[in-house]
């Protein structure tokens, strides 16, 4: 029975630790880009952040997803060349939605999550392209289309 107790203890006291860190990194790490910027550092930690790009030049940037969740809608934007986009998430979630026009090259790596990030246009070579590299822990990404909301 002390084992179970001393795993529990240790079980609670790492959770803990990992909600306090997470508000400590909130306050730290304010978001930064709006719906018409080129760039985005957009961060959602215990809330969820959401964004419609009109960006005339959209190079990428950084989202993190810290028990809580993002969504970005670029089908709006036009693609910079070297657009390139890091992900990370923590028992929490990214959604992306791209133009059927766009090839998107994933490296995100996923641990206890998953990835889904395709378009039509990935079989197109002369698509533009949006590079994407993270990491998902206990979450999830999806970049792809979707259908326009009525």
């Amino acid at each position: 029975m002390g084992a179970f107790r001393s795993l529990l203890a240790f079980k609670l006291g790492a959770w803990v630790g990992i909600v306090i860190a997470a508000a400590f990194v909130k306050r730290a790490l304010p978001s930064h880009g709006g719906d018409d910027s080129d760039e985005l550092a957009l961060v959602a930690i215990f809330d969820g952040a959401r964004l419609q790009s009109r960006s005339r030049a959209f190079t990428g940037g950084s989202m993190l997803a810290w028990f809580g969740g993002i969504d970005v809608d670029l089908r709006d934007a036009e693609l910079a060349p070297g657009a390139r986009l890091s992900v990370r998430t923590f028992c929490g979630g990214i959604a992306i939605k791209t133009p059927p026009t766009w090839r998107i090259e994933s490296s995100v790596k996923s641990l206890v999550g998953g990835i889904d990030a395709h378009t039509p246009a990935d079989d197109d070579p002369q698509a533009p392209v949006l590079t994407l590299e993270g990491l998902a822990v206990l979450g999830g990404v999806a970049v792809g289309t979707r259908g326009r909301p009525s």
